[in-house]
């Protein structure tokens, strides 16, 4: 039987303060993501630095729209207040003074009136930044049903008639044999969901993209689609193309304030796949366009880049060295062209008759052959 622990630190000024009151009476009602979220925000706010959904889902293998719930989580509890635009884009996190939920009026804003027997709000402790596109309303939707726990009858049934392919398929993607608990995840998703082949072979191949091999994230964004009512794989591209805060970024920096088209988001997609270019040469190559055309702007980017690649630009340095390059190319060509057109004028200064060569009309007529000698003589005898 263990004792009493005593707990002692070496933390030094690189630390997050958390509040006990948090500790004591919110943390043992939230969820493991939603204390993740929290503590994260807590953090980047003591560095003072920004953050995004799409870094919070990232950083903690979730979707988006778990962490958008953790948000509205944490606002419904009064510790966090979220700033829209007029376009509902999430623009700012307020992190809120913490204080007892004796004496926390849920889902306070600072703009609240107060009456007059309570205490005056205190102003939020800090905004934290946030990079998001249009926030969906999470709330709205109706709470699926769990995942049943499958019998090993129902499993062997579903591999064995209509499930095979998809399995084989989940197989190769993932590249591994799976186990009961993941052939479980892919029925649920293709049984309780919906999902055609198509939008299923699609969500697998999504994740494997996204280097997401946990079945539970797959399982995850399977629902979140579901819930936003996506059928079929165009417009699961488009869903995640308009939530991409890269492809976003990509297509500011080409100065199109759209959501791309299915057309215009393959070409990122091969520039940041199929061409393996990170963002900062994509940008670089997004500049150039920007200053050289305003017509056809993602095609031009495109042979830009294509460029680079064939000439194995993966740096700055890179582009400094073909830049170099080009100028040299450039001078050689144009000093080449120079002495060309010096040897053309020496040439013209001969005589423009050629025997055997026509002429043009401006001298096929008889030329004058005076003799000026002769000419003078006669004028002075006169």
């Amino acid at each position: 039987m263990m004792g009493r622990v005593t707990i002692s630190t070496n933390c030094g000024e690189d630390s997050t303060y958390v509040s006990n009151i948090f500790i004591d009476e919110y943390m043992q009602d939230a969820n493991g993501t939603e204390i993740k979220v929290y503590l994260f925000l807590l953090r980047m706010m003591s560095s003072n630095l920004p953050t995004s959904v799409p870094a919070l889902a990232d950083k903690f293998n979730q979707t988006e729209a778990d962490v958008i719930r953790s948000l509205k989580y944490w606002e419904k509890k009064g510790l966090i207040s979220l700033e829209y635009d007029v376009s509902q884009n999430l623009t700012g996190i307020h992190m809120e003074d913490i204080v007892a939920q004796s004496k926390r009026r849920y889902g306070r804003r600072k703009t609240d009136s107060l009456p007059d027997t309570q205490a005056p709000v205190p102003e939020p402790i800090h905004q934290i930044p946030a990079s998001i596109s249009a926030v969906p309303d999470i709330q709205a939707h109706p709470t699926l049903p769990e995942r049943p726990n499958y019998s090993a009858s129902v499993l062997k049934s579903f591999k064995q008639s209509e499930g095979s392919s998809l399995l084989f398929i989940a197989e190769q993607y993932f590249g591994r044999t799976l186990n009961a608990n993941e052939m479980s995840i892919v029925y649920y998703i293709h049984d309780e969901l919906g999902f055609s082949d198509d939008l299923l072979d699609y969500l697998m191949q999504y994740c494997v993209d996204n280097h997401k091999k946990d079945f539970r994230y797959m399982e995850k964004v399977a629902i979140n689609w579901n819930q936003t009512g996506i059928k079929t794989p165009k417009q699961a591209r488009a869903e995640i193309f308009k939530h991409d805060s890269d492809v976003l970024t990509i297509m500011k920096a080409l100065g199109m304030e759209n959501s791309p088209t299915e057309k215009e988001a393959s070409f990122i997609k091969t520039w940041r796949g199929e061409l393996g270019f990170s963002m900062e040469i994509i940008l670089e190559a997004c500049d150039r366009t920007v200053m050289a055309t305003q017509r056809n702007r993602i095609r031009y980017c495109d042979k830009i880049l294509r460029s680079w690649h064939e000439n194995n630009v993966s740096t700055r340095e890179d582009i400094a060295r073909l830049d170099a390059n080009f100028t040299a190319d450039l001078a050689k060509k144009r000093s080449r062209a120079s002495g060309t057109t010096i040897d053309t004028r020496l040439r013209s200064s001969e005589s423009s008759i050629r025997l055997g060569v026509p002429q043009n009309r401006f001298n096929q007529f008889q030329q004058n052959t005076y003799d000026f000698a002769e000419l003078e003589k006669k004028l002075l005898d006169n």
